[in-house]
């Protein structure tokens, strides 16, 4: 399912704390004074921008260190596990191997909001650091609406927006390239299986989404499922995902260097 939001309507999600540390500011006034700049700067773009998500909620089962989507005909998708620690976690750990569902999704904003401003250096900075913003705006708030509305398993759900940005909510939305799924190249599969290019994302030769402004991953519903960093890998775990993923052992290598 596609859905297109409005900036307005995602101004409320924005994660400022996030904004803020992109711009490396930390002083409490110095944070007001470049607040009260985005603001100004989203009012005067408010509707000449939209972000952008897909998403669908797959019949899947855990088999091991895989998910299968079980209505994509078996595919797997297929993931790693921590190798230190008490227990080791995989994304896997919190999906049903009997029966359960799984949400694949990506979101993005209009390329063109990271190109309009290249006359401005301030204004480029801004603009492509609040883009990034109403990406991962625009993730909370279709997550959110697939909780209580597509999935439906948290349909009562009434969180403040505080609340949301602390994930107070049920349920996990690990984002590819972060600690719990830091392979890039998992983008291919979602590619293929949600149709970036509906909302605009095109992919380099190692999965880096474009426009920057945009994040993909999985919605885990478990009640326990948490975040957690995969963190270094041995031979063996990358000969066995290679295995899994039935590619060539140096293919992988090059998705996982900085895991190795």
């Amino acid at each position: 399912m596609k859905l297109d939001y409005d900036i307005p309507l995602l101004r409320p999600y924005i994660n400022w704390v996030y904004f803020y540390h992109a711009w490396q500011v930390r002083p409490a006034d110095e944070q007001r004074r470049l607040r009260k700049e985005a603001d100004a700067f989203l009012d005067t773009i408010a509707h000449d921008y939209q972000a952008h998500a897909l998403f669908t909620i797959e019949r899947a089962h855990a088999d091991g260190d895989d998910i299968v989507l079980d209505s994509r005909g078996g595919e797997h998708i297929t993931l790693l596990r921590q190798q230190t620690g008490s227990p080791c976690l995989c994304l896997a750990d919190f999906v049903s191997p009997v029966a359960d569902r799984v949400g694949l999704f990506a979101t993005s904003v209009d390329s063109a909001m990271a190109s309009d401003f290249d006359h401005d250096p301030y204004q480029k900075m801004m603009a492509q650091l609040l883009a990034d913003r109403l990406a991962e705006a625009a993730a909370e708030l279709m997550h959110l609406e697939v909780r209580r509305r597509y999935w439906g398993y948290a349909p009562d759900e009434q969180l403040s927006i505080a609340e949301l940005h602390q994930e107070r909510f049920q349920g996990i939305r690990p984002a590819v390239g972060y600690p719990s799924l830091p392979d890039a190249s998992l983008n291919f599969q979602l590619d293929r299986l949600l149709g970036f290019s509906q909302i605009g994302i095109t992919l380099t030769e190692s999965g880096a989404m474009r426009p920057h402004a945009s994040v993909s991953g999985l919605m885990i519903a478990h009640p326990q499922a948490r975040y957690f960093t995969i963190g270094k890998i041995g031979a063996d775990q990358l000969a066995d995902y290679a295995r899994r993923r039935q590619l060539e052992p140096a293919v992988v290598r090059k998705f996982l260097a900085a895991s190795l």
